[in-house]
């Protein structure tokens, strides 16, 4: 069974992103389909899979990372506007029945992803 998980790392604090909202979408016909609304735990990662089994179609998705409102929450001093705000990851998904894991190591300056396990 498919699934697609995620994982946030806040690099300037050293410490599991908690708290940050992230919303998914699906490419249609070039528009985005709204999938599913969560938020990292403390841990950094969601409760649940974003998408799994039946829900996970191959095809064009996006992730929203919502930093800029995490940093500030976290009382991390952030020019206005921030530099980064919202981090939009645009990742395509072949294999229905294969563990898709989108990790995001973020700084309110910079960030990096990968395909994870």
């Amino acid at each position: 069974m498919g699934r697609l998980t995620t994982h946030v790392l806040d690099t300037a604090q050293g410490k599991p992103g908690a708290g940050i909202r992230i919303d998914l979408y699906r490419l249609d016909a070039g528009q985005r389909r709204p999938l599913a609304q969560r938020t990292t735990n403390v841990d950094g990662r969601c409760d649940e899979p974003l998408l799994a089994g039946a829900a996970l179609l191959p095809g064009t998705y996006e992730l929203d990372f919502h930093l800029g409102a995490y940093f500030k929450g976290a009382g991390i001093a952030l020019a206005d506007p921030p530099f980064i705000d919202v981090v939009t990851l645009r990742f395509g998904m072949a294999d229905a029945d294969s563990h898709y894991h989108v990790p995001l190591l973020a700084s309110p300056y910079s960030y990096s992803t990968y395909r994870g396990s």
